[in-house]
C-alpha cells in the first residue's frame, strides 16, 4: 500500500474566515506546492512536511490591497512593494496609476518581477503615469500626454499585470481640462473591456478662474462611470468628493451604486471619520477596502509620515460597526472579482493559489485617528502574524502598520 502523500504546509487550528465560501469556523488548511489542497477539521499533522500552529488566530485568503503606490524611486512617493504587500499582510497589491505606458517597462522590471508580493496595476491614462512630487515640475495630467493606441498595445501585451484603467474626476482636473481626461480614460476602458478606477476629491492645484462648484463635480464624474467601475476615497473629507459637504448622498450617487458602480475606501490622507459616519448612517459601505498607501509627497522616498495600513483600515471600519466577515470580504473576495481573478485569489477553495493571511485579533480598547482630528474607539485591532505567498510561509515585519501597533510592539 502506498503511503499517504504529504502536504508541504499545514496551517493547524485557526479560525478560517473565507466569505467566498461562506466559511467561518475552526478548520485546518493544507497546502501542496502553490495550491490549496484541503480545507477540513482534524487533518493529521503527520501528513505535512511543515506544520504551523495558528490556534487562536484568524486565517483568511491572502488579503488584496486594491490601491497602493509602489513605483519606488521613480515616483517620489512610491513604497517598496513587499513592505506595502506581504510585510503588511497583503499577498496582492494593485498600484493605481503610478505608471503609464511610457513608464510601464520600468515598473514591470524593477517592481513587479523582483517582488515576493503579487504586484498588479491599473494603468494611468497619462503616458507618464503620476510623476509629480518633491522633484518639482508640472503635474503630468495633460490631454497631450494621452495616446490610447499606445496604451492598448501595452494592455494587450501584459494582460496579467494591467488589470484596469486609472482616471481622475475632481475639481482640479475639471478646472484645467474639463471632462476630457476622464472621457479618454472611459474610452480606453471600453476599448479594452477593463474596469475604470476613478479618483475623487481635489488633488492638484486648480485653475481658480475655472474652478467648478464642489457640488457639481460628482454628478459630472458619474456620467463616465459604468457598472463594475470603482469610485475611490468614498470616506474622504474633500468638498468635491463622493459625499462632500452634503448631509446625505446625492440621488445621482445612489442611482450609480444601484446600477453596479462600486465604492472603494482608498483610505489615503483624506479619510474622515465624520464622512464615514455620515455615509454609514446613509447605508453606504465600501465594496472594497484599500489603503492608497504612499510616501510623503514633499520629500523623496520618505515613508516616515505614513500612518495608515490595510489592517488598520479594516480595524477602523470594525470600530465603526462593520463586522469581521464584512472587512475580510472587502479585502479578499470583492477585490478578486474586480480584478477578474476570483478563480485564483481571494478564496481558500481547493485548487486556488495558496495565498493566505493569518491575523491576530487583539481585543482591547484602541483609539483610531484620522489626520483631520477625528477619532473612533474600537475594541479590537488586526495584525498580520503570518503570510503565505504561493505556498511559502513568511513572517511579516509589519513595519508600516503604525496605526495598529503600539510603540513597544513596533520595536519588538
Amino acid at each position: 500500500m502506498n503511503a499517504p502523500q504529504k502536504y508541504d504546509l499545514l496551517l493547524k487550528g485557526g479560525r478560517v474566515v473565507d466569505p467566498s465560501q461562506s466559511i467561518d469556523g475552526l478548520l485546518d488548511v493544507a497546502i501542496r506546492g502553490d495550491r490549496i489542497e484541503k480545507l477540513a477539521a482534524g487533518i493529521d499533522p503527520a501528513l505535512a512536511t511543515e506544520v504551523r500552529d495558528v490556534g487562536g488566530l484568524i486565517v483568511t485568503p491572502g488579503l488584496i490591497d486594491l490601491h497602493v503606490h509602489v513605483y519606488q524611486h521613480v515616483t517620489d512617493f512610491g513604497l517598496n512593494p513587499d513592505e506595502a504587500g506581504v510585510h503588511a499582510g497583503a499577498t496582492t497589491v494593485v498600484d493605481q496609476g503610478s505608471c503609464g505606458a511610457w513608464t510601464f517597462d520600468g515598473f514591470k522590471t524593477f517592481m513587479v518581477d523582483p517582488a515576493i508580493t503579487e504586484v498588479l496595476c491599473f494603468l494611468s491614462v497619462n503616458l507618464t503615469g503620476t510623476l509629480r512630487g518633491s522633484k518639482g515640475g508640472p503635474v503630468a495630467q495633460n490631454p497631450q500626454l494621452i495616446d490610447l493606441d499606445v496604451m492598448q498595445r501595452f494592455i494587450e501585451k501584459y494582460p496579467k499585470i494591467i488589470r484596469g484603467i486609472k482616471g481622475h474626476g475632481e475639481a482640479s482636473s475639471w478646472s484645467n481640462y474639463g471632462s476630457v481626461m476622464l472621457q479618454r480614460a472611459r474610452e480606453i476602458a471600453d476599448r479594452t473591456h477593463l474596469p475604470l478606477y476613478v479618483h475623487t476629491g481635489e488633488l492638484w492645484k486648480a485653475d481658480e478662474l475655472n474652478r467648478p462648484r464642489p457640488e457639481t463635480v460628482l454628478p459630472e464624474v458619474l456620467h463616465f462611470a459604468k457598472p463594475g467601475d470603482l469610485l475611490a476615497h468614498c470616506y474622504s473629507n474633500r468638498d468635491d468628493g463622493i459625499l462632500g459637504n452634503r448631509a446625505k448622498p446625492s440621488p445621482e450617487l445612489l442611482d450609480a451604486l444601484a446600477s453596479g458602480v462600486h465604492l472603494d475606501l482608498g483610505h489615503g490622507v483624506n479619510f474622515s471619520f465624520d464622512t464615514a459616519r455620515r455615509m454609514v448612517d446613509a447605508g453606504l459601505f465600501p465594496y472594497t477596502i484599500s489603503t492608497d498607501v504612499q510616501g510623503d509627497f514633499t520629500s523623496h522616498n520618505d515613508d516616515s509620515k505614513l500612518d495608515f495600513s490595510l489592517c488598520g483600515a479594516m480595524s477602523k471600519l470594525m470600530a465603526l460597526g462593520m463586522d469581521l466577515n464584512f472587512v475580510v470580504r472587502a479585502t479578499t473576495q470583492h477585490p478578486a472579482e474586480v480584478l477578474r481573478m476570483a478563480d485564483e485569489i481571494g478564496s481558500l477553495k481547493v485548487g486556488s493559489r495558496a495565498d493566505v493571511t493569518v491575523l491576530e485579533d487583539i481585543r482591547e480598547p484602541w483609539t483610531f485617528r484620522d489626520r483631520l482630528g477625528g477619532s473612533a474607539v474600537g475594541q479590537s485591532r488586526l495584525l498580520p502574524r503570518l503570510v503565505v505567498r504561493k505556498g511559502i510561509a513568511i513572517k511579516p515585519t509589519n513595519r508600516l502598520l503604525r496605526d495598529v501597533m503600539a510603540r513597544e510592539e513596533a520595536l519588538a
